[in-house]
């Protein structure tokens, strides 16, 4: 069996380069240790390239090969690839930390990376890398030379000036134009005071595509244009002035007219022919825009979101298409939370927005607004915020919890939504303000499924020392649009102690609330306290209960490194262990719990039932950043899967958000597999348009199928049409990995052949006529052979139904079926 893998599925940053459109509409971004592949069109990842063994900080088109292209990535190497097949060509070892990749037209066999200057800490050197021919498909590339020294450690610090002429490099406020012909390099500074809210530090460089021009993006929100840099004193730049705050990226468009530029106001500024006064704008694009990038003709450009965000814009400045994966929130407070109505994840979104994200399809479903305010981005204000989210069972209702960012004495809402089937969205139903005096810790619902809505509890704790037990009442207010709406019935408290979890029994009859340092466990038909368990010291950071076999059993984890399960029939410790848990998610579909401790800079995970306590799965050192949450998502189909120690993988699937907000996985399938998904393959037959040949095709063969009906014949489905594992294997594997044609020609046509045994069901009719006409005479009964009845039964499988002919006419249509009619061929 395979060994099981951590994948990363999600949220790793698309802002580690440039985005690059190829020259037939597909979008390449590098995300994580991938290099992701867009269609623009459709929004779809099409492929997910992987083969770096760390963060892809440069992606570029080879410019003597439109269909290739170049990934530099921190693990020292640079990949050639086939982006339309998924292939890497070549991958040439620098062996130093690659920070940034450029491929100029002019540099016939070589690029250019940024790499960290030997024995200085923070210096990085632009230099010039050889690459090394072979027939190999590993080669290194050790023949590098140091073209620029001190320089930013960003992409956006480096741009080759029109026809790589010169290379120009920013780092706070000295900017370096290095002219490769003459070797001559000319240094210009400008000053570093701070006046009047201007800051002259560098952010960002581009070069005009026809003329020697460069504009500069600056910390204060400036552009500057800077031109005759030939000589270094005779220089002159003019200033553009829009942002309030940093210049984050800058493009020019193919032709040089125009000018586009971004920053923190998520607004993408359009500067006509270097003139303040002529300047388009397109607000309102969600977040932060990270970096800018133009199509090759010039129709369109994209940008690149510091929350993970792409937005497709045309040439016209209008918005096309978003392609939205995992949105990067500021802060994931609402936990990963899974919706039982689509499977998706649920998290914070956008500031006050809750994103739900579907893990088939990598793409953002929908996004539902909570707080219903406008964010402004800047830094220091107090705005209101989602914390808290929980969904019933069934996934009818949502309660969300937002609160302003004051520590002490913040506003808080709590808001109910019902998911209406006419709008198929979800609609607010009952808004509490301040629901408790201090901030809400933990909510959950009580969701009984067999006595219906008046089963449905929700239960919040607060830092004000209480919980309380939010019930449905009907609504009798003669205004009111919906006939139930939400109110407090119980407030629960222990010994003045700040309530932090809360859960419910698998059956819904037991509560657990804890309480600081106390576990305590209430009724929840007369919410009477029924016992207490405590393991000092420590508080308790997490509790749920175990399900199906193990449900006698409550689950603990302390702040001190204990994890702890109690017996509720004894009211006694099972067993203890002495770990640092920081996520403890049960698995709704079995007895298993997934547990995940933090120790020595590295997570862990440990897999078991509660009513043993030896972990049935531990997987060590699961990756090295901090894992923050974790859920645990049903399968559509259970998994097949062959080793023992995995089978609690079988029904559902645990996902893993670390503190870096990147989605993990575990999974036993290879890295193949994993890659290419036959749903995101580029199968031809789906990406190629429907055309008017292969409409009329269809129809013919739809007609035949019909007349074949109507005659009451089952319809043979040919083994040619349904294509060989061969065929299919001619078709996908790509032209230049394929044998020679004399070599599959033989392979191809013995795929074609069908073998005697497989008789059509016809001949078979006709055989048992042939042996005997009495014997058919004798027993009526059972005139359909075997082989009929089973191809009857798997038209009934298709959904088509055949027209059942009396036993007369059967007899009737044999007879006419073995009459001469050759007679007929004289006319």
């Amino acid at each position: 069996p395979g060994a099981l893998r951590v994948v990363r599925c999600g949220g790793s940053a698309l802002r580690g380069a440039r985005a690059v459109f190829s020259a037939d509409s597909y979008l390449l971004c590098a995300s994580g240790d991938f290099v992701k592949v867009y269609s623009v069109s459709t929004e779809e990842t099409l492929r997910l390239m992987g083969g770096h063994a760390d963060l892809v900080t440069g992606i570029q088109l080879n410019p003597h090969n439109h269909m290739q292209l170049y990934s530099a990535s921190l693990d020292g190497t640079i990949k050639l690839w086939d982006f339309m097949d998924g292939i890497p060509i070549k991958t040439f070892t620098v062996g130093s930390k690659l920070l940034a990749l450029y491929t100029p037209a002019s540099a016939e066999d070589s690029v250019f990376v940024v790499i960290p200057k030997k024995g200085e800490r923070d210096t990085f050197q632009l230099v010039s890398v050889k690459l090394a021919k072979g027939a190999r498909q590993d080669l290194e590339a050790k023949e590098l030379s140091v073209v620029l020294d001190g320089v930013g450690a960003s992409m956006k610090h480096i741009a080759f000036g029109r026809e790589g002429a010169y290379v120009v490099s920013v780092k706070d406020v000295h900017l370096q134009v290095y002219f490769f012909k003459r070797k001559l390099l000319n240094r210009f500074s400008l000053s570093t005071v701070k006046t009047k809210g201007g800051d002259n530090h560098f952010s960002c460089v581009v070069c005009h595509p026809t003329e020697d021009c460069i504009a500069t993006g600056h910390a204060d929100g400036k552009i500057r244009l800077w031109r005759n840099f030939h000589h270094r004193k005779e220089y002159t730049y003019s200033t553009l002035h829009w942002h309030h705050d940093i210049v984050m990226d800058l493009a020019f468009s193919v032709e040089g007219t125009r000018l586009l530029s971004g920053g923190v106001e998520s607004v993408l500024v359009q500067w006509h022919n270097e003139s303040s006064c002529q300047k388009d704008f397109l607000p309102r694009l969600g977040s932060p825009i990270e970096y800018i990038s133009m199509s090759s003709d010039g129709a369109l450009c994209c940008t690149l979101h510091t929350d993970n965000r792409i937005t497709i814009i045309n040439s016209n400045l209008r918005f096309s298409r978003s392609i939205q994966g995992l949105i990067k929130s500021r802060d994931v407070k609402t936990g990963l939370v899974v919706d039982p109505r689509t499977k998706a994840l649920v998290l914070n979104g956008e500031p006050g927005h809750l994103q739900f994200y579907s893990l088939q399809s990598d793409q953002q479903l929908f996004s539902l607004d909570i707080v219903q305010r406008q964010y402004i981005h800047q830094a220091g204000l107090k705005q209101s915020d989602l914390v808290k989210v929980a969904f019933s069972a069934q996934g009818t209702w949502l309660a969300t919890v937002e609160e302003s960012e004051e520590v002490t004495d913040p506003e808080l809402q709590l808001k109910l939504w019902f998911y209406s089937e006419e709008t198929q969205s979800f609609q607010l139903n009952t808004r509490i303000n301040t629901p408790h005096d201090n901030h809400i810790t933990d909510m959950c619902f009580r969701d009984m499924d067999e006595l219906g809505d008046d089963s449905l509890i929700l239960v919040t704790t607060g830092r004000d020392c209480v919980f309380k037990v939010w019930v449905m009442v009907e609504d009798t207010d003669p205004e009111a649009q919906q006939s139930v709406s939400w109110s407090c019935d119980f407030v629960g408290s222990y010994h003045n102690y700040q309530a932090t979890n809360c859960c419910f029994s698998e059956d819904g009859s037991l509560l657990a609330v804890s309480f600081e340092e106390t576990v305590t466990v209430w009724d929840s038909l007369t919410w009477d306290l029924k016992c207490t368990f405590c393991h000092p010291p420590g508080n308790i950071r997490n509790i749920c209960f175990g399900r199906l076999t193990c449900s006698k059993y409550l689950i603990g984890a302390t702040d001190y490194g204990f994890l702890c399960c109690w017996n509720l029939l004894t009211c006694a410790l099972e067993w203890s262990a002495h770990l640092n848990i920081v996520v403890l998610q049960p698995d709704p579909l079995s007895e298993h719990i997934a547990a995940v401790s933090w120790l020595s800079k590295e997570s862990s995970l440990f897999v078991f039932k509660p009513n043993e306590p030896r972990p049935i799965y531990i997987q060590r050192n699961l990756c090295k950043e901090k894992i923050l949450l974790a859920a645990f998502v049903p399968r559509d189909e259970p998994e097949v899967i062959s080793s023992e120690k995995y089978l609690w993988l079988r029904k559902s699937q645990p996902f893993f958000l670390t503190d870096t907000q990147e989605l993990m996985t575990l999974s036993t399938k290879s890295l193949e597999e994993r890659l290419t998904p036959s749903s995101k393959q580029l199968a031809v037959e789906e990406s190629l348009p429907v055309t008017p040949f292969s409409l009329l095709l269809g129809k013919h063969r739809h007609q035949q199928a019909q007349e074949a009906i109507d005659l009451g014949k089952p319809v043979v489905h040919n083994k040619q049409e349904q294509a060989s594992p061969a065929v299919k294997e001619l078709l996908h594997t790509p032209a230049h990995v394929l044998p020679s044609a004399s070599f599959l020609c033989t392979i191809f046509i013995n795929s074609l052949l069908i073998s005697k045994e497989n008789k059509s069901a016809e001949e078979v009719a006709d055989e048992v006529e042939m042996e005997s006409e009495k014997a058919e005479d004798d027993s009526d009964e059972e005139d359909v052979t075997e082989m009929e009845q089973e191809d009857t039964s798997h038209m009934e499988l298709l959904g088509e139904t055949t027209c059942k002919l009396s036993k007369s006419q059967e007899k009737e249509l044999r007879k006419i079926r073995k009459t001469d009619y050759s007679w007929i061929s004289a006319f």
